[in-house]
């Protein structure tokens, strides 16, 4: 995958491999150690009623694991 500036993905739609729409992008973790990116923090649209099995941290977003990112176009598309 090409190299993308975090600017880029600020308030990116993210979507599933399926064509669900999960919400929108919030923020990115990373190890700090090792720099290693962990987690897409996703912030769920308020009127979605979809079944998404990604975990949550303490607000409620998603913690999308960085190595189920398969794009970064118009959308951010994980594997769900």
């Amino acid at each position: 995958m090409a190299d993308i500036l975090a600017e880029n993905l600020s308030g990116k739609a993210v979507m599933g491999s399926d064509g669900t729409e999960l919400g929108m992008l919030y923020n990115i973790t990373m190890d700090l150690k090792s720099g290693k990116l962990e987690h897409l923090l996703v912030e769920e649209h308020e009127d979605s009623t979809v079944n998404v099995d990604f975990p949550t941290d303490e607000q409620g977003r998603y913690r999308v694991p960085v190595g189920r990112v398969q794009a970064v176009k118009d959308y951010i598309v994980v594997q769900r």
